[in-house]
């Protein structure tokens, strides 16, 4: 059984500080679609577990990350992405004069940054999880990086994105710091996820202070059509 709230981080999450916006059915849980794709099980999950999953998502794609499962017969397996999370207890963070802290207003480019660099899941409403700060060249929105799963004790730094054009400046690194900082601020502990293959980013979060806590996977599932109807 999982017990570091880390092992499980969506589920330690939606059970715990980010109850309060959980979609929940039987033993599954899941943020809301407009808010962020990932969804969770216990760590002892079984088929009844996934049932009730099916019943939460109904034919919509989910990402789940945390211990291995193995869907049952009638779940796909869209994809899965090598990963590895990042342990950032020992990282004080700072804040940044620079950043600013970003709103629904900026919305709009929050979501245009992100489809031009890809840091991972993000939409419309990802950025009512947290603080967001962004840092802007000319009135541009050129890097930002905010909060996303709450796990108890703990906070993700997500959504850490830069511009191509103004990347090479340290902006990204700033900016891990300034989330940092205020994710000590309120007494919590940072951590991180990235791609396992994304060795200049895992560089920059381990000059950082971040250290490699373990390997995990983000997997899209999606039920299949011949799942049975209940």
């Amino acid at each position: 059984m999982s017990t570091h709230p880390l092992d499980n981080p969506v589920w330690s999450a939606l059970t715990g500080p980010q109850a309060d916006i959980a979609e929940r059915a039987g033993s599954a849980v899941r943020y809301p679609a407009d808010v962020s794709p990932f969804a969770a099980l216990p760590a002892d999950a079984d088929d009844a577990a996934w049932a009730a999953l099916a019943d939460l998502v109904g034919p919509t794609t989910i990402v789940l990350t945390g211990p291995v499962h193995r869907p049952p017969a009638g779940w796909r397996v869209l994809e899965s992405i090598p990963g590895v999370q990042l342990d950032g207890s020992a990282v004080a963070g700072a804040p940044d004069p620079e950043a600013v802290v970003l709103t629904e207003a900026d919305v709009p480019e929050m979501l245009d940054l992100v489809r031009r660099t890809r840091p991972g899941p993000f939409e419309k409403r990802t950025h009512t999880l947290g603080t967001y700060y962004g840092i802007r060249r000319g009135g541009a929105l050129v890097a930002m990086a905010g909060e996303r799963m709450r796990p108890g004790g703990w906070a993700e730094i997500s959504a850490v994105c830069t511009d191509p054009a103004h990347r090479g400046q340290g902006l990204a690194g700033r900016l891990t710091l300034a989330v940092a900082a205020t994710i000590r601020a309120r007494g919590e502990l940072p951590f991180l996820h990235t791609g396992a293959a994304n060795a200049p980013a895992i560089r920059l979060y381990e000059s950082l202070g971040f250290r490699l806590r373990r390997e995990t996977a983000f997997t899209a599932v999606r039920l299949d059509r011949s799942y049975p109807a209940r």
